[in-house]
C-alpha cells in the first residue's frame, strides 16, 4: 500500500491524477522511479488509444517576442471545450508557440515533409559521403541517420523541448493526453518575422 506522502511526491513529479499515482505506486511496491516509468507507459498507451478520435475543439495561442518583431500563432486541437479551457492544455499551447519561436520548425510532423525535400537532402548526403570509400550498407545507414537528424530539426514534434531538452515535443503532448484523457494534437502553426 502506497503512503500519502509518496502519492503526493509522484503527483508533483508527473502531474498525473492521485488515483493513477496510487495505482502505479501499488504496482511497484512504492518505488517512485518505477512508478514514473509505468505512468509514462500508461500515457503512451492512452495516447495510442485516443489518437484516432475526433478532435473538433481546441484553441489558437500566440507568442509575441519582447522586441515585437516576431510572433507565432499555433492551433492546438482537443476533443472537448472542457479541455480547451483547461489551464494545462492552454499552458501546453503557449509552450508550443514558444517552441516554434525558438526552434523554427517548418513542419508539424515527419509525414508533412515533402518527398522532394527529403530526396534533395538524401542527394546532398550521398555526395558528401561518396568519397569515404565505405560499403553501401554503411553509407545507407549514415545517410538515414543524417536524414533522421534533419527531420528532427525541421519537425516540431521531433524537436527537443526548449524547456526540457531531455524530452521531445511529442512527449509533452503525450503527457498532456495522459493527464487530460483526450486526443490532443497540433493542427498547424505560423511564424511571422520582421
Amino acid at each position: 500500500m502506497a503512503d500519502l506522502e509518496q502519492i503526493k511526491k509522484l503527483r508533483e513529479l508527473t502531474n498525473v491524477s492521485l488515483a493513477q499515482c496510487k495505482k502505479a505506486l501499488e504496482q511497484t511496491n512504492g518505488d517512485i522511479e518505477k512508478a514514473q516509468e509505468i505512468l509514462r507507459k500508461w500515457g503512451e498507451d492512452l495516447a495510442g488509444k485516443v489518437s484516432g478520435r475526433n478532435a473538433g475543439q481546441g484553441i489558437v495561442d500566440a507568442y509575441i517576442h519582447t522586441n515585437k518583431k516576431m510572433g507565432v500563432l499555433i492551433e492546438l486541437k482537443c476533443e472537448t471545450d472542457f479541455v480547451a479551457r483547461n489551464e494545462d492544455f492552454r499552458a501546453l499551447a503557449h509552450d508550443l508557440a514558444m517552441q516554434v519561436a525558438a526552434m523554427n520548425p517548418l513542419y508539424v510532423k515527419e509525414e508533412d515533409v515533402p518527398k522532394e525535400v527529403l530526396d534533395k537532402e538524401r542527394t546532398i548526403y550521398q555526395e558528401q559521403f561518396a568519397s569515404t570509400g565505405k560499403p553501401k550498407e554503411i553509407l545507407d545507414k549514415m545517410i538515414e541517420g543524417k536524414l533522421s537528424k534533419f527531420k528532427e530539426g525541421i519537425c516540431l514534434l521531433k524537436q527537443p523541448l526548449v524547456k526540457d531538452p531531455s524530452k521531445k515535443v511529442e512527449d509533452a503532448i503525450k503527457a498532456c493526453i495522459a493527464k487530460l484523457g483526450e486526443n490532443i494534437y497540433v493542427e498547424r502553426f505560423v511564424k511571422i518575422e520582421i
